[in-house]
């Protein structure tokens, strides 16, 4: 009895010490199933928000599923989040933080140029790194708990892992709106803003994916998601898309809050309030890389943002947001440059100056 007992609890003693191994190991899991690779973005605890160690992995994995399967398909483990961004406090670090960006947006350009179906299930918290790893992607699947914002602004940084492509390149000026106030997208919302391209039920998507994984060809896939895909409902910002698109056509910070101030609504207000509690530094910086980066390919935008996110981890600002809303929780932070006033050009500028050769974003597929 003693030693049945005792067997016992050595199996379960060592299932308990596997599986915490496991966790330690897993941050990022990878799947065979079917003809699809399946990538499960696995840190449920920090909403699945991605540091080196994920990216470091999912980058050859990509790379070798683009020759070997049909299509991938990308989640989050648990309830509450897709992928709630990247691990900023230790991409505030001046050496670790650039090796962060460098392998991240890496990662965003393959997704950018995949040559099979990438399908991204955008369940839960969606933010920052986690529209990085989503939105360059050919389908992403929002739901009833999607949640998307790029809120980079409020922590004196910009939006990145590509935001200074697919911002711009949303209708009406909401791209800007989006990357300069943090507004927060939910459910069907986020199809109509043109930043997820289906809606599907959360209760149905163990279902989708068991059928996504037999598909063979592109088409299979495009067939299958237009089958789950429910209609659209009314834009919850439509009767403001006028004044969002008025505003944030403007070229400078100042001009866009002049144009707030005429509006004199509810959500003008709202939305004056929130570029107050802005970094001055961030709005600026943010505005020039979204107006170059209509112009530029991702790959451009990304090397662009390289150097401003470089930039970030050796000035005041980012760090100092990192300290005050996530480490210390003081939700008060000392800007310099504190106002808009004093924000000049040579400050803006000075973030997009190239780097030094050898510490430019190098892609892993580039012609040495």
């Amino acid at each position: 009895m003693f030693q049945m007992l005792k067997t016992r609890i050595l199996y379960q003693t060592s299932n308990i010490i596997k599986r915490m191994m496991s966790s330690a190991e897993s941050d990022v899991l990878f799947e065979s199933v079917n003809n699809a690779g399946i990538i499960v973005l696995n840190r449920p605890k920090a909403l699945n928000s991605l540091n080196t160690s994920m990216v470091t992995k999912m980058l050859p994995q990509l790379i070798e599923w683009e020759k070997t399967k049909s299509l991938v398909i990308i989640k989050g483990a648990g309830e509450k989040a897709f992928c709630a961004g990247g691990d900023v406090k230790a991409a505030i670090d001046p050496v670790e933080g650039p090796k962060f960006f460098h392998t991240e947006y890496n990662v965003n350009y393959l997704i950018g140029k995949y040559s099979i179906p990438y399908v991204a299930f955008m369940n839960g918290i969606t933010m920052g790194g986690g529209l990085g790893v989503s939105v360059h992607g050919r389908y992403r699947v929002a739901t009833e708990k999607t949640l998307i914002a790029m809120p980079e602004t409020k922590i004196g940084l910009f939006p990145d892992v590509g935001g200074s492509y697919f911002l711009p390149r949303l209708q009406v000026n909401l791209g800007l709106y989006l990357g300069l106030t943090g507004d927060r997208l939910k459910g069907k919302d986020v199809v109509k803003a043109g930043i997820a391209t289906h809606f599907v039920s959360s209760s149905r998507l163990y279902e989708l994916e068991k059928l996504l994984s037999r598909c063979t060809s592109d088409s299979e896939v495009q067939s299958l998601l237009s089958k789950f895909n429910e209609p659209p409902a009314e834009f919850t910002l439509a009767d403001n898309i006028k004044h969002i698109n008025y505003c944030f056509a403007a070229s400078t910070i100042e001009e866009i809050i002049e144009r707030l101030e005429k509006v004199q609504n509810e959500w003008s207000v709202k939305t004056l309030k929130t570029l107050q509690g802005m970094c001055p530094g961030s709005l600026k910086i943010t505005l020039r890389a979204l107006q170059r980066g209509a112009q530029l390919e991702l790959a451009q935008c990304l090397r662009m943002e390289y150097r401003l996110a470089t930039r970030a981890t050796l000035n005041h600002d980012f760090p100092e947001g990192v300290r005050a809303l996530l480490i210390d929780k003081d939700n008060n932070p000392q800007w310099k440059p504190k106002t808009l006033a004093e924000v000049d050009d040579n400050y803006v500028e000075g973030y997009f100056k190239k780097l030094p050769a050898d510490k430019e974003l190098q892609f892993f597929d580039s012609k040495l």
